[in-house]
């Protein structure tokens, strides 16, 4: 077991707000390309090496899954080697299954390595009813037997086969296990209505680059031509689009001037186009973009999420503290998760003017926000309650930031390099409390 990354339970972000950002900062790697990438290294036996992975608390429990199950696994910097030769359980552990939803991706490697796996239903942010039904469904379109005991689930499979697999809906998780359990297995897969999300098409590139025979990716159909075996490789993860949205967006609500590096902009464009709609000034030279927004942003008429290349559903929050800001009536629909509008009673707290209505959010632009005591309820809330505070005059404290560090590598720092005072500050532990 690793040590502990990231804040506690109680540790809290406390925000002086409204200064302006400003300034370069370089965008980290991918939290949702990384995690499905080092569950799938268990379908090489050897040393895989993996480079800009980000410090996170999900990919932390990642590896810590990963060694329980009998790899070695070792994080430095941002460079992460896995040695899969040794690993020896097809059991992931319960304990570790709750804390983060994405260990679901192990299902497809270690059902493809060992031809069973006993899994959990997993853990993360409570944002709504995330099913794994067509994870199973399309395991067990492979050749796979499912076997559900209260929460445990076990698949398992002498031999996998290809097979015509049609998704109900273009779900990333289930795309990227039916790719992985695919990888090698006997004859061809053709998957329709895949998810067509970045992180896909990074996923069947690291394949690939182990000897997987995979296209379409990006596409909503995609192709698998089983292999007998796969080998180790090196591979460099993508930049964080959802990090890179989250500082775009908090460099507008703060009226800053910031430019961000180690980025794809081609990963954001409903975003860029929402931004250029609010009148917000974004320039691109490559992987390099600058965002400025010198004046009072201007209200969006209406923005619906869906899965991409639409409006992504994690950037719904942050862009609605934007719009809060915003000259004008603005609408939100969330068409992905029902639970995703937790963030809005905290915003409300903050002076914006909200009203909720099923799954639209109705938003009526205020001059500021003010800094108040508010509770991260989930990894993107959290965040956009990070920009609500550095936008905000006077002060917020941000609580329950252990949300926060499952998706962002030291948000505090991050923002500090752009100007911003933003703290962490953590709970003393008793032995060193000295006052008591």
């Amino acid at each position: 077991m690793r040590g502990k990354l990231g804040g506690d339970t109680l540790d809290k972000l406390v925000i002086e707000g409204g200064k302006s950002l400003s300034g370069t900062i370089r965008i980290h790697g991918a939290k949702n390309a990384a995690l499905p990438i080092l569950a799938a290294s268990l379908l090489a036996a050897g040393k895989v090496q993996l480079s800009n992975v980000p410090r996170l608390l999900d990919i932390e429990v990642m590896l810590d899954i990963l060694d329980r199950i009998g790899c070695q696994a070792l994080h430095d910097q941002e460079t992460v080697v896995v040695d899969t030769s040794s690993a020896n359980s097809f059991h992931v552990p319960e304990d570790l299954m709750k804390q983060m939803r994405s260990s679901i991706f192990l299902m497809g490697p270690l059902l493809a390595r060992f031809g069973e796996v006993a899994v959990y239903q997993p853990g993360g942010c409570a944002i709504g009813e995330r099913k794994i039904d067509l994870h199973l469904r399309g395991l067990k379109a492979l050749g796979a037997e499912i076997e559900e005991l209260d929460q445990q689930i076990i698949c398992r499979a002498d031999k996998l086969k290809g097979a015509d697999i049609h998704l109900d809906f273009p779900s990333v998780g289930a795309t990227e296990n039916i790719m992985m359990a695919a990888a090698t297995a006997e004859g061809t897969t053709t998957l329709t209505n895949a998810a067509r999300e970045p992180e896909i098409q990074d996923l069947q590139n690291f394949l690939n680059a182990m000897g997987a025979s995979i296209i379409g990716a990006g596409t909503d159909t995609i192709t698998i031509q089983g292999v007998s075996q796969l080998s180790p490789c090196s591979y460099t993860i993508i930049p964080d689009r959802i990090v890179a949205g989250t500082v775009m967006i908090a460099a507008a609500a703060t009226r800053g001037n910031v430019t961000l590096t180690h980025c794809n902009p081609a990963h954001l464009s409903s975003l860029i186009h929402v931004l250029k709609r609010a009148g917000v000034q974004i320039s691109i030279c490559n992987d390099i973009m600058n965002v400025s927004c010198m004046s009072r942003p201007k209200a969006v008429e209406r923005i619906v999420t869906s899965p991409y290349p639409s409006f992504p559903t994690d950037l719904q929050s942050q862009v609605m503290v934007l719009l809060s800001l915003a000259d004008g009536f603005s609408v939100m629909k969330e068409t992905v998760f029902e639970g995703r509008f937790k963030h809005v009673d905290e915003l409300t707290r903050m002076g914006a003017d909200i009203s909720i209505d099923l799954n639209c959010a109705f938003i009526r632009g205020v001059q500021r926000l003010y800094g108040a005591t508010v509770e991260a309820t989930d990894l993107r809330a959290g965040a956009a309650l990070v920009i609500a505070g550095l936008a905000a005059q006077g002060k917020t404290i941000v609580e329950q930031v252990h949300h926060i560090d499952r998706g962002y590598e030291h948000i505090e720092q991050l923002f500090q390099k752009l100007g911003a005072e933003i703290h962490r500050f953590s709970p003393v532990p008793k032995s060193l409390d000295l006052a008591n």
